[in-house]
């Protein structure tokens, strides 16, 4: 039985937009699943490399008991199940941007380095 999405309370904006991308990888799995809009789980672990199974599966439930997630259950022999963002998904991957674009400049002001994915 899914669980209801958290709702607060909150002390603001941040605070209730924290609580759905809190984690190291929810907002990474958002720039996944636009980039690419549909995933399989096993193309999905692969785009983040570092990511475990465990995690992921984690992750991904709870981004779809938040509405971020649509995961899609096909009746097929091996069973086959996709994911992709929910428009609301969708309008808080838009919401990261800036956010990305910060970071893309400490990344060049740092100097740091950044993992490419084959």
């Amino acid at each position: 039985m899914a669980k209801a999405p958290r709702c607060g309370p909150y002390i603001c904006g941040i605070d209730a937009a924290l609580d759905v991308v809190s984690g190291k990888w929810k907002g990474l799995i958002l720039w996944e699943l636009n980039a690419h809009r549909v995933r399989r789980f096993a193309e999905l672990r692969r785009g983040l490399p570092g990511v475990s199974e465990k995690m992921l599966t984690q992750h991904l439930r709870e981004m779809e008991e938040d509405g971020l997630v649509h995961r899609e259950v096909y009746a097929e022999v091996p069973p086959r199940v996709e994911y992709s963002l929910t428009e609301h998904g969708r309008t808080l991957n838009q919401a990261l941007g800036p956010l990305a674009g910060w970071g893309s400049e400490r990344i060049r002001r740092e100097g740091a380095e950044v993992v490419r994915i084959p």
